[in-house]
């Protein structure tokens, strides 16, 4: 799953639960970190791990890959609903897209 991918499935109400269920996720988990291989690209596929997995480390290795901490996956969801808001409606899930992954490189 891309960025994007996870950007249009949250704006077209994609549900929490569902989302976390398919991805075996612990809804129970302290946080669910999102994690990216570098360098860091739109077209690159992220990851999703619970920080219990991770102990909160900046690069995570997963099924002999590194994996670098993009951004709290909380974080993700006050984007999301910040992109629902009426000045935001008109913009592409790409350009949020681009938006978000900047706002990780660049202000997280």
């Amino acid at each position: 799953m891309t960025i994007k991918e996870l950007i249009e499935y949250f704006r077209t109400n994609g549900n929490k639960a569902d989302f976390f269920e398919k991805n075996n996720l612990d809804p129970e988990s302290e946080v669910i970190e999102i994690y990216m291989q570098k360098p860091f690209d739109l077209k690159n596929e992220i990851r999703l791990f619970e920080i219990e997995k991770t102990n909160g480390n900046i690069k995570y290795e997963y099924q002999n890959c590194d994996y670098y901490n993009l951004i709290d996956f909380y974080y993700f969801f006050d984007f999301i609903e910040e992109s629902k808001a009426r000045k935001n409606e008109k913009l592409t899930d790409e350009k949020l897209a681009e938006i978000f992954l900047n706002y990780c490189i660049n202000d997280a």
